[in-house]
């Protein structure tokens, strides 16, 4: 069984509740399972340093990362985005150099990618779920 990869988006949604969907499968699956990024910790954390006076949602943040294995960046994954990103360049598709990042991680892992954003889909050969999705 694959281990999911939740983007930075997904975080979001489960810290805020965004989508009923998204937290029923978020708590239905076996948190072991489950893989943040060190790509997405680092944008949630710049996301709270923008907005010092979100105390509740500084906790809910950080009450996921510790409950959720971060996936440290690996030459593997530095490979895939150095490759991704000239594909994407190439065909004239650029991308957010975060989301590249996190897509090469998921790629490097052979995980699947837990997001609602279609940029994503972009990208040959990654494997993806929108647990927002009907």
């Amino acid at each position: 069984m694959s281990h999911y990869l939740l983007d930075t988006n997904a975080c979001s949604y489960v810290v805020r509740n965004y989508s009923s969907r998204l937290s029923l499968r978020f708590a239905s699956t076996a948190l072991e399972m489950m893989k943040i990024s060190v790509i997405s910790e680092a944008e949630l954390l710049f996301g709270l340093e923008r907005r010092p006076e979100a105390h509740v949602l500084a906790i809910s943040v950080h009450a996921l990362l510790r409950k959720i294995a971060i996936l440290p960046w690996t030459s593997a994954a530095a490979e895939y985005y150095a490759t991704v990103r000239a594909d994407l360049e190439r065909t004239g598709q650029p991308m957010d150099d975060m989301d590249i990042m996190i897509a090469a991680h998921v790629l490097a892992e052979d995980c699947v990618l837990v997001t609602n954003d279609a940029a994503f889909r972009r990208i040959e050969g990654l494997k993806i779920e929108d647990w927002t999705a009907g």
